[in-house]
């Protein structure tokens, strides 16, 4: 994996998708927009309020984008570290782009699906950052690699078998795969649960003729998103594992400048105390893959972000009362087919003393505080908990400026 000259993206390929027509059935677009190209609606500079969308609309705050992607950028830049965001939090190459434009030196993916859409749109630097054993996965990236001498891929190993699986699909691939050992956390997902496992998989790696050893990577956050005492002490533990690794194998890895790799939308303060200043001629490149700092929330990022008090967040969802059944409920256009509901129910904006009490597929049950005041047909905003599973929902995000006026529409790829 190369530095930030060479994570680039296709121009031409993101040019593409302004004149690519909307399509017939888009959610949170208004259906008058449908067929026409997100260049003549942007040209339009349409206030999205005034432009009859249906409701839910899940809109996307420009100003606090561009304010979140250089906070972190610069937070790297001042840290010593890389960032390689994750780009599975939104599936948009168009964001990816602004990403790479800020200096990330590549970008993060879960799924070799996920990877192929990225190089549909020429990004050259990618973290999988997952195991990669897929057979069909491994050949067209081999493919891939052959193909592009500007690619670099880098993925995690954690079992002999798995070296010997990536092996055998990528016996007819001419560029080896760089790989990283990963490190886990007892309870956890993937990753190697003792220092033996991890020295016995690095070392057979680096045996592989396909594969080519480049360091080490971990999840801090694998066993939850805490900041208190004993959760940042399980934290700190796990990166200390990583680092005593990347110590131990220095003399294994088949690069000069290897990688150590964590680093969360929660932690990445802990990454960066732990995984730097390394001791003697050690040079070693940190690499971040936080994502969720890029639209920030209303709440999982809102209470464990280390730069909670620095980020905006960015993703907002607008619905409407539709019947006041009780005194104290308003029923609204907003369910689990539309936000996220993994982490937190979503937050309302507009009534600080109300709460969204439970979501039905296309419906959200607000419990009144006692000041607040809904009518049917009011419209109310609402924040969100945990970007991901947001993101998912939507085909396509109106980006809108600080006066509600349209300036991009945002496409996904889930």
């Amino acid at each position: 994996m190369t530095g930030p000259a060479n994570a680039l993206i296709d121009p031409a390929a993101l040019r593409a998708l302004a004149q690519r027509p909307l399509e017939t059935g888009l959610k949170g677009v208004p259906p008058h927009w449908w067929g026409r190209t997100p260049a003549e609606l942007i040209a339009d500079a349409p206030q999205l309020s005034a432009a009859g969308v249906f409701g839910p609309v899940c809109v996307l705050h420009a100003a606090a984008l561009a304010h979140n992607i250089t906070t972190m950028a610069g937070w790297c830049r001042e840290r010593g570290v890389e960032l390689a965001p994750h780009g599975k939090t939104h599936m948009a190459p168009q964001l990816a782009a602004r990403q790479l434009a800020a200096g990330a030196c590549a970008v993060t993916v879960a799924t070799v699906g996920q990877a192929a859409v990225y190089r549909a749109f020429g990004v050259t630097n990618l973290v999988l950052a997952n195991q990669l054993v897929d057979e069909a996965g491994l050949r067209w990236l081999g493919r891939e690699l052959d193909a592009d001498p500007d690619l670099q891929v880098l993925c995690w190993v954690d079992s002999g078998r798995g070296v010997e699986v990536m092996t055998a699909a990528l016996a007819d691939t001419q560029r080896p795969v760089d790989v990283c050992v990963e490190v886990g956390l007892p309870g956890g997902r993937t990753g190697c649960r003792t220092d033996a496992e991890v020295d016995a998989v690095a070392r057979a790696a680096a045996a592989s003729p396909r594969l080519r050893l480049v360091g080490v990577a971990g999840y801090e956050a694998a066993l939850g998103h805490g900041r208190a005492p004993d959760a940042l002490a399980g934290v700190r533990a796990h990166l200390a594992q990583v680092r005593a690794a990347v110590l131990r194998l220095a003399p294994v890895f088949e690069t000069d400048l290897p990688v150590a790799s964590a680093g969360g939308s929660s932690y990445f303060d802990e990454v960066a105390d732990t995984l730097t200043d390394w001791p003697g001629a050690l040079a070693v490149r940190t690499v971040l893959r936080s994502g969720c700092y890029l639209t920030h929330d209303h709440g999982l990022y809102a209470r464990t972000s280390p730069l909670t008090d620095r980020l905006r967040p960015a993703l907002e969802i607008r619905a409407q009362v539709v019947s006041r059944p009780e005194p104290n409920l308003a029923v609204l256009t907003m369910g689990r087919r539309d936000v996220a509901f993994d982490q937190d129910l979503p937050v309302p904006l507009d009534l600080p003393d109300s709460s969204v009490a439970k979501l039905n597929d296309q419906h959200a049950y607000l419990r009144l505080g006692g000041a607040d005041r809904a009518a049917v047909g009011d419209w109310l905003r609402f924040g969100i908990s945990h970007p991901c599973t947001v993101f998912d929902k939507w085909r396509i995000f109106p980006e809108v400026d600080a006066a509600g006026r349209l300036v991009d529409l945002i496409r996904t790829y889930f």
